[in-house]
């Protein structure tokens, strides 16, 4: 790390050489591979982008000059450039620095990331912004293959490119999806077209014609011979017709190739540019190289001994029980098809797709895609279930209400990740979907505590009319066997489990577990509980709330969401409809706050969401009704 070592911002980037930047982009690529085995994290996708990396710090002069990322995935390069390499041992750590690119924490990250497809309308906006002040910083925003299927990367790409106005946007294709071959003509071609000599020639020529009466059809003859040879040798039509100059695609490993190109982009070619890089995903890592199911992208810690990042556990994750179930209705159901926003593995649905694979529709990243594509199966008379997390969920609100609820369809929304999930933070904890989803008209939504639950809440859903939206934690399972028939559940009705006559705990979900283990604990402080897993957000079982009322000296609301419109906001509303208006009620659950990354262990003990912090939150609001 002799290098390495000595790099402590990108102006230090900037005094090697080429043999020293090649060094340097191995040391980086060893150091990630470390880290990584130690806290887990995004391997692949980081490992991929290092050559690019290390030439966007070349050429460009960050901060001033902005580079926007997309996702985030990509960045351990980039923070391990700007300042961050000592502490880069506490990636996705309690209290150390973010997975994802975050403002906050260096001046280096010029745009927050977490989901995808954002790059490029930001990226624009700091191109208007610089206008607007009258600085002549570059703009560079770098958007993954995956991120470049989502319809707001074009709504940014339609916008950059009818202004005109200077700004690079790269591509990075780790899965040759646009072009399957870099060759030696399409690397000539690439260097050709960001060739100042060529660019000032076509320029020159072009302010020539535009001089006499004869310049309008050699003009339009200069542009027919120019695009016939791009759509000959490149696949960047579609790019030109947005308006921007494609340059590409060119290798992401070729140092020297990116650093020439970048310079001549920088200097000498004018208005938008779309330049496309081909990287290889997992790059020095053989198995991430080798990987085709993508195991490799976000990674558990140990890679290093097991040469795997799966998590050996007797229990099943919730995803793969979600994965199991849905084969065993569909193989029951032909009608059901299943949905998914480019996380087909993270979803636990490659076994669907292995079975039925003309069932199985993976949308790439467009979550108001997914949802709209769902309603119009449902109404020519299929059961899609679209299996999307709680927190990318978010982005089809409109397409929920307006395409699904409003035509009263028959479609399934299966919500995983639902709650805190841990390591990646804010971006990705699913603590709001009680809320978004709760107001919709007609919108069915349940939260199983247990696998069982689970099985019972998705057969239900896909064998009953109307919306449903199956929400369920990150993470392992709680042991229940899933190996029994399936029994459709009576909507809005929940369960009592527990007696007492002191603390009546409404809770939902899997935090109902918890919610037991308090019980226990105040038990033994001679506090009395009963416990009610409600199993429905929406509707709400009024009977068990006024059953809870009555018989209790007082009520507390357990959820792993904002309290802020969430479950217990939904009893609130209950008692007032009820006429209710002397109930004592406490609502635990995630305040008005983005909270910050770390171990779910962490995090749970944080916010008081473990047994402990319930029990504790409990017996204090009951001693001082």
């Amino acid at each position: 790390m002799e290098i390495l070592k000595n790099i402590n911002s990108p102006l230090d980037i900037k005094k090697l050489d080429n043999n020293d930047l090649i060094k340097l982009a191995e040391e980086t690529r060893e150091f990630i591979i470390k880290n990584v085995d130690i806290t887990g994290g995004h391997l692949a996708p980081s490992l991929g982008v290092v050559e690019l990396t290390i030439a966007l710090h070349k050429v460009f002069n960050a901060p001033d000059d902005k580079i926007v990322w997309d996702v985030g995935h990509q960045a351990y390069a980039h923070k391990i450039f700007t300042g961050r390499r000592d502490v880069f041992h506490t990636n996705r750590q309690f209290k150390g620095i973010s997975g994802f690119i975050k403002p906050s924490e260096s001046e280096f990250d010029s745009f927050g990331v977490g989901h995808a497809s954002t790059s490029i309308s930001a990226g624009y906006g700091f191109v208007e912004a610089s206008f607007l002040k009258g600085n002549k910083n570059h703009v560079i925003s770098v958007i993954g293959d995956g991120s470049i299927t989502g319809g707001m990367a074009f709504e940014g790409l339609n916008n950059a490119g009818a202004s005109q106005k200077k700004f690079l946007v790269i591509l990075n294709d780790n899965e040759m999806s646009i072009s399957k071959n870099v060759g030696a003509l399409s690397k000539y071609l690439a260097s050709l077209l960001s060739d100042p000599t060529f660019n000032k020639l076509k320029n020159e020529i072009w302010n020539f014609t535009g001089k006499y009466k004869l310049g309008r059809p050699i003009r339009k003859g200069l542009s027919r011979i120019e695009k016939s040879v791009k759509t000959l040798l490149t696949p960047g039509v579609l790019f030109e017709k947005l308006g921007f100059n494609y340059i590409g695609p060119i290798n992401g490993h070729d140092l020297n190739a990116l650093i020439k190109v970048l310079e001549n982009i920088k200097n000498d070619v004018f208005g938008p540019v779309f330049l496309h890089v081909i990287t290889e995903k997992g790059k020095g890592f053989k198995p991430a190289e080798q990987d085709e199911k993508g195991t490799y992208h976000g990674v558990a810690p140990g890679i290093l001994n097991n040469g795997s990042s799966e998590n050996k556990v007797a229990k099943l994750k919730y995803q793969d029980v979600f994965g199991k179930v849905l084969c065993r209705l569909a193989e029951q159901n032909e009608k059901i098809v299943a949905i998914t926003a480019a996380m087909k593995v993270g979803t636990g649905l490659s076994e669907f797709g292995d079975k039925y694979p003309e069932r199985l529709f993976d949308v790439g990243i467009a979550e108001e895609h997914a949802v709209t594509f769902a309603a119009a199966l449902s109404m020519e008379g299929f059961k899609p279930v679209v299996a999307i997390y709680s927190t990318f969920l978010q982005r089809s609100i409109d397409q929920i209400i307006h395409d699904c609820a409003l035509q009263k369809l028959n479609v399934v929304f299966a919500m995983d990740r639902a709650g805190l999930v841990g390591e990646d933070g804010p971006t990705h904890h699913g603590v709001f979907d009680m809320s978004y989803l709760r107001y919709i008209p007609g919108l069915i939504m349940m939260s199983p505590r247990n696998e069982r639950e689970m099985l019972d809440m998705l057969y239900t859903s896909v064998v009953s009319d109307g919306i449903f939206a199956v929400r369920y934690p990150r993470g392992t399972s709680v042991g229940e066997s899933i190996d029994v028939e399936p029994r459709i559940i009576d909507i809005g009705k929940g369960e009592k489990l527990k007696t007492g006559s002191n603390i009546a705990f409404l809770s939902i979900g899997n935090i109902t577990n918890s919610v037991m283990e308090a019980s226990k604990i105040l038990e033994k402080n001679n506090i009395s509980c009963s416990v009610y897993d409600m199993k429905f957000i929406k509707p709400v079982d009024v009977d068990m709330v006024k059953e809870a009322y009555k018989d209790h000296d007082c009520i507390i609301t357990v959820e792993e969401n904002t309290v802020i419109g969430g479950f217990g906001s939904a009893i609130l509303e209950v008692l007032n409809r009820e006429n209710i208006f002397d109930a004592k009620l406490k609502m635990i659950g995630i305040e008005d706050e983005f909270v910050e990354h770390g171990s779910m262990e962490e995090l749970f003990e944080l916010l008081n969401l473990n047994p402990e912090g319930i029990a504790k939150s409990a017996e204090t609001f009951f001693i001082n009704k």
